[in-house]
């Protein structure tokens, strides 16, 4: 079972309930904030291998916090899901560090592979 520590900032508590049962039952550790800003504490206090965050919450949306994330000196990496179809958000996210941009609806397969992919980057290379 992995060790890997998730974060997953999200204000639709349906979609962060399933998110967060999805990723457990793959042997993550998680925890889950409802705004950027009670996200950010969470990446402050408990440093994260990966960071999900929604893109629009109330309080503190999606952009603050890769903000904040981007001026980390170790930074976890970043899947951003959003509903929003923005190529100019997209692109924002992707000069910030987001390694995958998940478009609402997504099926919880195609989760677990972008955080699959996001970890097996961290993977020594084998000989």
């Amino acid at each position: 079972m992995s060790n890997k520590l998730i974060v997953v900032i999200e204000d639709d508590r349906e979609i962060s309930n399933t998110v967060q049962a999805v990723l457990r039952s793959a042997g993550y550790e998680v925890v889950a904030a409802t705004n950027g800003q009670d996200g950010r504490k969470l990446i402050s206090s408990r440093k994260p291998d990966l960071v999900l965050t929604d893109m629009m919450m109330p309080r503190m949306g999606g952009f603050p916090v890769l903000e904040f994330i981007s001026e980390l000196e170790h930074p976890p990496k970043v899947i951003m899901m959003t509903a929003n179809e923005g190529s100019r958000h997209k692109a924002y996210a992707e000069m910030l560090g987001v390694v995958d941009y998940l478009r609402k609806p997504f099926a919880m397969e195609v989760l677990l592979e972008s955080v699959s992919r996001a970890f097996e980057e961290d993977a020594p290379p084998t000989t």
